[in-house]
C-alpha cells in the first residue's frame, strides 16, 4: 500500500504557473514509475505525465513543452510544474504510483 497526498492546487488565471506536489508515505526509490492524471468534470479521467525511477519521462500532447514531471527521491515527493496554464487545463489533478495507487487529487482552476 502506498499513501499519496497531493497538494499545490489552486485558482489562476490563463498564462500562470502552479506547482502540484505528491508526499508519498513510502520512499519513492522503492516506486518505479509515478504518474499524474487529471479529471475535468464531465470528462474520463487522462493521463497527463510519467516518470520512471531512472528519470525517463513521458507527456501528453496537450501539455508537452508546458508541463514538467519530476521526483526528488530525498524528500519522497513527485511534482508538476505547470507553466503558460489553461482554462482547459482546470481539472481535479492526481497522482499515482505504479498504476496501483491513487491520491484524493488536488484542484486546478484557470481562468479566462
Amino acid at each position: 500500500q502506498v499513501q499519496l497526498v497531493e497538494s499545490g492546487g489552486g485558482l489562476v488565471q490563463a498564462g500562470g504557473s502552479l506547482r502540484l506536489s505528491c508526499a508519498t508515505a513510502r520512499s519513492t526509490f522503492s516506486i518505479n514509475a509515478m504518474y499524474w492524471y487529471r479529471q475535468a468534470p464531465g470528462k474520463q479521467r487522462e493521463f497527463v505525465a510519467y516518470i520512471t525511477r531512472g528519470g525517463k519521462v513521458a507527456y501528453a500532447d496537450s501539455v508537452k513543452g508546458r508541463f514538467t514531471i519530476s521526483r526528488d527521491n530525498t524528500k519522497d515527493t513527485l511534482y508538476l510544474q505547470m507553466n503558460s496554464l489553461k482554462p482547459e487545463d482546470t481539472a481535479v489533478y492526481y497522482c499515482n504510483a505504479d498504476t496501483k495507487f491513487w491520491g484524493q487529487g488536488t484542484q486546478v482552476t484557470v481562468s479566462s
